[in-house]
């Protein structure tokens, strides 16, 4: 095979004014022709600084690479080491030999230009042609990569663009000058399992149509498997483990990758709860590791629950009296048009939708972004105002209900948000912002009596006391979404509703989140509405399920029942989308 790309004992490192860390620790591996390798491993493992080292990209200072080789097989120039170029001739190769694909499209595209012109740009940078054939070459790459109107798209600006429709933009620019090598890290991580699945195939048509390699940077290990033909797994700046994908999926060698193997969801079976890190590996405090030498079939199944035991717990929330009644709720935001802003008609984001929820219950909510599953969660709670129809929570309709005593209502019903780096006010300690609803609320005697719970609700969400005087930019997203959880459970509330709230995380911290607020849910007998587009954490947290497409519900009825035979083809588009990997 023709090698593409070699990376030999590469050193990456950050200095702080405390510390040096190396981010990437002497890591070999290379890429061929027409392969792809997906890099896997948790924030942190090194991944993406890996593709920024082999981009050249690595800021300086703070950081720097230290030693090792990155070569590339150039089409025109043979091997040539990147690490010892000067800025000017690495600019040749960025682009025009190596593509790259960042994590997050809306950061990448800039708001003032539109997306045509960004791409044209790319083009006219390393080719010598015309403005209107740069034009002409850009179109047809937005046909490539299967934009819909790719004339409307040449001329729309990246906010006017769905997640997915920008991911595809960028795909269209990393592959503009045909490089050689097209480095993807993180490019599906919040898109939908049926976005994500056409932008999988979009990737592997391209590589069959120009034989580049790819390198797949991914913390999901289902991606990885339907896209990867070998993996390398990262830990801490170093690889842990490399093989093909069979080798490594059907026989994981380090504790670490059966890790990320087990945390994942499983889609055939019922789980207690998911296994975490811990139950394959514990760091000492001396940084070394003691491994449990546990299968990841052994780990998985001593936490399955019977169907016996999911129908028991099924006759006793079912006995009782719904806690919430939602009847045909409408959430309608005009469209408006013209100078005088006439409304021309409606979004109907949540149309005639009607359901309940017990006591004790986790409903699960799934669908597509844009299905209406985050206005429906809000609109329950007053944070968007309802068209028509009712909520009717313990007995009072919360539509009708004047603002002081909405208010007062919000006591019993708590959101946490999707992003909760946004959610947390950065100029606040984590210790104030649980704090403030309880003040606000006129919870407890005094703020001393205040403090205490805090430091209670930290420790409940396994986060240490000393944290209290921090600020949200001093943790990682995990923590954050623990002091997010915290403060909704510091209104003591019986009513939670979760919005995508974990989403944006590493599947392991993912794992951790979900036991957390399963384990709470048994302490409290809270009741949960779970949002989410991914339907295998959906169906591990949920007893019941709903289905919303275009503010309808399409189906809802029991998790397990639905998955295993769903009754809508938009249910089986999405059941089919999710990637699947055999353990």
């Amino acid at each position: 095979m023709d090698v593409l790309l070699e990376i030999k004992n590469l050193v990456t490192e950050f200095m702080s004014e405390e510390e040096k860390v190396t981010a990437v620790n002497d890591i070999t591996f290379s890429l061929n022709k027409g392969e792809t390798v997906g890099i896997v491993g948790e924030s942190g493992s090194g991944k993406s600084v890996t593709a920024l080292s082999i981009m050249q990209l690595i800021p300086n200072p703070p950081g720097k690479i230290v030693s090792g080789q990155i070569i590339i097989h150039s089409k025109t120039k043979g091997a040539v080491d990147l690490v010892k170029l000067s800025d000017k001739e690495i600019r040749h190769y960025r682009g025009n030999e190596i593509g790259m694909i960042f994590q997050e499209p809306m950061t990448s595209l800039n708001p003032v230009f539109t997306c045509g012109y960004q791409v044209m740009e790319a083009i006219l940078v390393h080719q010598k042609i015309s403005k209107k054939e740069a034009k002409h070459k850009t179109i047809e790459l937005f046909k490539k990569v299967q934009l819909p109107r790719p004339e409307n798209m040449f001329d729309s600006y990246p906010h006017q663009l769905s997640g997915g429709q920008k991911q595809r933009v960028m795909i269209a620019m990393a592959i503009s000058c045909n490089p050689s090598v097209l480095i993807a890290d993180e490019p599906t991580t919040a898109l939908d399992v049926t976005v994500q699945s056409t932008i999988l195939k979009l990737m592997k048509d391209l590589q069959k149509d120009t034989g580049m390699g790819i390198l797949f940077i991914s913390h999901d290990l289902g991606v990885i498997a339907e896209l990867a033909d070998r993996v390398v797994v990262m830990y801490k700046g170093k690889i842990v483990e490399q093989g093909t994908v069979d080798e490594l999926f059907s026989d994981p060698k380090h504790p670490y990758t059966k890790g990320l193997l087990a945390c994942r969801p499983p889609l055939d079976k019922r789980m207690k709860v998911l296994p975490t890190m811990i139950d394959f590996m514990q760091e000492n405090l001396d940084g070394s590791m003691t491994e449990t030498k546990k299968s990841v079939d052994e780990t998985i199944n001593q936490y399955v629950i019977t169907k016996e035991e999911t129908q028991q717990r099924h006759e006793l929330l079912y006995k009782q009296k719904p806690i919430l009644e939602v009847k045909n709720l409408k959430t309608y935001f005009p469209i408006r048009k013209g100078v005088f802003g006439r409304t021309k008609g409606y979004v109907k984001a949540v149309d005639d939708v009607s359901f309940d929820v017990y006591p004790g219950e986790t409903l699960g909510l799934v669908g597509e972004s844009g299905c209406g599953k985050t206005t429906l969660g809000r609109t329950i709670i007053r944070l968007i105002e309802p068209t028509s129809g009712q909520v009717i929570f313990d007995g009072k309709n919360l539509l009708n209900l004047p603002q002081n005593e909405m208010r007062e209502m919000r006591k019993h019903i708590q959101i946490i948000f999707q992003d909760p780096y946004s959610s947390l006010n950065p100029r606040m300690t984590i210790g104030s912002a649980i704090l403030e609803p309880m003040h606000v609320h006129g919870l407890h005697s005094n703020d001393k009596e205040r403090k205490e719970k805090v430091m209670d609700l930290l420790k409940k969400v396994n986060l240490k006391e000393n944290f209290y005087n921090r600020y949200p930019h001093e943790f990682s997203g995990g923590q954050r979404q623990r002091v997010c959880i915290a403060r909704a459970l510091a209104l003591e509330p019986k009513f939670i509703i979760c919005d995508e709230s974990v989403s944006a995380l590493d599947v392991s911290i993912q794992a951790q989140v979900l036991n957390l607020l399963n384990q709470l849910r048994q302490d409290f007998n809270f009741t949960y509405i779970f949002i989410s587009h991914d339907l295998s954490v959906v169906k591990f947290m949920s007893d019941r399920m709903i289905v919303m497409n275009k503010g309808v519900i399409e189906e809802a009825g029991d998790a397990d029942e639905i998955y295993n035979n769903p009754q809508s083809e938009y249910t089986r588009n999405l059941i089919n989308s999710i990637p699947k990997h055999k353990l």
